[in-house]
């Protein structure tokens, strides 16, 4: 049996934990898959890489809205793809080359579980090996949810993992799910040509998202999408190439594709985690405390197997709690996720922090809404938008900042300031009056929806 001195389950965010403070101790990571985890190679940066690509597509076919005159000729698919690939996997060779590089870490090449308190058993192509140690980070992530209907058909899917890499785009797609991996694929797959349907069990998109960013982004996806809302998926028939999707109304959609995107679960199940001592919630998640700490001694866990912020950006942040951790065991820092914003890279982008105003009324918390449209701004008369719109939450009394919901261009980026503003609990009739807000550039729909609070 090997023993290390910290061992790291998971090679995406997990792998960012071992800095140069490591470098006197005896380190090994456990890699199920390519270095870079979801993120790098199945997720946020592929998938944000290809809805560039659409939002490209779709320029050239508004173009006319401007009194531009251009023609989409086509999309060349497999260089849309290879482009984002070709980067990406060269990437995670790198991450792995470096890793292997360095004398003090072993790279385990393989899938594990536990088979005692701190004792982990890694299945790799060359046999099982048993490894021990003292300090392990659990850091393995999450996998695709696929509803029993679809995996017991027997006929082939996708998911968010493999739809990306593709040989030939589809003519037709079915897609299950309405949150945002759901939506974000299918804004991508149609802007390339694809007939896209949606099959979703609630009644609307992006059900989770404050409640006038539900009603306008599921208007603007009727225009685009054929939906199916409030329905499930009870079978699925045909052959590869020729399905048959059946919902429980009993209507049929054929496709020639099937994505299903229905939510993510952790890979705890996968890992044995109760021969440690490590506890979990009903759904799976390792429980951690403000340290990241399980219930485990000398045991930590970050990332989309433990957090209920399952984005790249709060696995950061834990990884960076851990890594101080594990160094400075008597000086341990707190991971907070009481300001965390969320984007979501459709047509029309989102982004959000904080407390929906449904949320508001449910908990009965005294708050006031203030909200701008994109059309009554300069920028946005710029950009031809009719239905983008900035919307704060704030206290009464304080103006301190609940919530913040956007919805359209640029949103992703125009979030931040707000972001800024609740982390530091500013008062939003202060961040409005008191910096300059260049003119006219879209940060004024931001200013303006601060401004509306106090009318």
């Amino acid at each position: 049996m090997r023993t290390h001195d910290v061992v790291v389950i998971g090679a995406g965010s997990g792998n960012a934990v071992i800095d140069e403070g490591f470098s006197s101790l005896d380190v090994a990571i456990v890699a199920d898959g390519p270095f870079g985890g979801t993120c790098l190679n199945r997720g946020c940066i592929p998938s944000k890489m290809l809805i560039r690509a659409a939002e490209v597509a779709d320029t050239v076919r508004d173009a006319g809205r401007y009194g531009v005159d251009a023609r989409l000729s086509g999309v060349r698919w497999r260089d849309v793809r290879d482009r984002i690939f070709g980067r990406l996997d060269e990437q995670s060779a790198q991450g792995r080359q470096g890793r292997e590089d360095e004398q003090n870490i072993t790279v385990y090449d393989g899938t594990a579980r536990f088979v005692g308190s701190h004792r982990l058993r890694i299945e790799t192509a060359d046999g099982p090996v048993d490894v021990t140690a003292e300090r392990f980070v659990i850091a393995a992530g999450g996998r695709p949810v696929v509803p029993p209907p679809v995996a017991e058909s027997g006929l082939p899917y996708e998911t968010s993992d493999t739809v990306m890499r593709l040989d030939e785009l589809p003519r037709t797609m079915v897609v299950v799910g309405g949150g945002y991996i759901a939506a974000e694929l299918a804004t991508a797959f149609s802007a390339f040509g694809v007939d896209v349907s949606i099959v979703e069990q609630t009644s609307a998109l992006l059900a989770g998202q404050d409640e006038d960013v539900v009603e306008t982004f599921t208007s603007e996806a009727r225009k685009r999408f054929d939906l199916h809302l409030g329905r499930e998926v009870v079978g699925v028939e045909g052959q590869p190439g020729a399905l048959q999707v059946k919902l429980d109304d009993g209507s049929m959609l054929a496709a020639e594709l099937l994505l299903v995107a229905v939510g993510r679960q952790p890979n705890s199940d996968r890992l044995a985690v109760d021969k440690t001592g490590v506890e979990t919630t009903e759904d799976g998640r390792v429980v951690v405390d403000e340290y990241q700490r399980t219930a485990a001694d000398g045991i930590f866990a970050l990332g989309d197997i433990c957090t209920p912020v399952p984005l790249k950006h709060v696995a950061n942040r834990e990884a960076e709690v851990v890594s101080h951790n594990l160094k400075h065991p008597d000086d341990l820092i707190r991971a907070a996720h009481d300001v965390v914003p969320s984007a979501i890279f459709t047509r029309p982008q989102i982004a959000a922090v904080g407390l929906t105003e449904q949320e508001c009324r449910d908990r009965k918390l005294a708050h006031r809404i203030g909200k701008t449209a994109y059309a009554d701004v300069a920028y946005g008369w710029a950009l031809e938008d009719e239905t983008g719109f900035c919307k704060v939450i704030a206290e009464p009394d304080t103006g301190k900042l609940l919530g913040a919901h956007i919805v359209g261009p640029q949103a992703a980026t125009l979030i931040q300031p707000l972001v800024l503003a609740m982390t530091l609990g500013l008062d939003a009739t202060a961040v409005a009056n008191t910096p300059y807000w260049p003119h006219p550039a879209l940060t004024e729909v931001v200013e303006n929806a601060l401004l509306d609070l106090a009318d």
